[in-house]
């Protein structure tokens, strides 16, 4: 069956880029908890860096409204050149178009505010002009409401988008835990971002098998000394 999209993301088939992370966006999220938001994106931006995944960051009205792209992903790429746009649909920047082309990967993951806006549009006319396949991170997205990102994800799965989360987008980039030189780094992005996953990690590593904690400092435990009572 000659189907593309039945081809698993590799470091090999895909690129990534983030829309408009930027504060002022971030103040209108409403669909998904706003720091939950910024962790996901910062995981998904750590495992592109890991597994050398060609990633375009582009901003819009950076000056005028929107603010700065969150600090925490341009600590990832502290080099990388920012897009600066007007159009609220990213596709209609050439940089950005010739960036994509530039990157020679058809597979396009996107992370983006909003979900119903700059996702949106951006996604139906990539594919439709570009011919690109577009995964849409869910989680490191987020619209005005729950219903405007809802339905603009069912828009865009309708059309064609394939949608997923970033930490689906991370294991499936690892793919096997024999693949060691990434192994490491995949373990770090994991219990820094990934929550229960990412605390049961650090226990069975410590408890289990007595790796050393993650901390950097030394602190000393005091045993019990049980208060006389009265």
């Amino acid at each position: 069956m000659n189907n593309a999209k039945l081809e698993v993301l590799t470091p090999e088939n895909s690129q990534l880029i983030i829309i408009d992370h930027q504060p002022q966006m971030a103040f209108g999220v409403q669909s998904i908890d706003r720091q939950t938001l910024k962790n996901n994106v910062v995981g998904l931006a750590k495992a592109a860096k890991v597994f050398g995944i060609p990633t375009i960051i582009t901003a819009v009205e950076t000056e005028s409204f929107s603010g700065r792209t969150y600090p925490e992903i341009l600590d990832v790429f502290p080099d990388h050149p920012i897009l600066e746009r007007t159009s609220m649909n990213s596709w209609d920047d050439q940089k950005v178009r010739d960036a994509l082309k530039a990157n020679g990967r058809k597979k396009v993951i996107v992370a983006g505010l909003w979900t119903e806006v700059c996702n949106t549009t951006f996604a139906l006319c990539a594919m439709l002009e570009g011919e690109y396949e577009i995964y849409m991170v869910a989680d490191a997205s987020g619209g005005t409401t729950k219903e405007a990102h809802d339905f603009a994800m069912q828009r865009m799965v309708q059309a064609g988008v394939v949608p997923v989360t970033w930490q689906q987008v991370l294991l499936e980039w690892q793919r096997d835990w024999a693949h060691r030189d990434t192994y490491d780094a995949v373990i770090r992005i994991v219990t820094e971002h990934s929550g229960a996953y990412g605390m049961g990690v650090d226990y069975a590593y410590t408890m289990v098998h007595k790796a050393p904690a993650r901390n950097g400092g030394k602190n000393e435990v005091l045993a019990p000394v049980p208060a006389q009572v009265r």
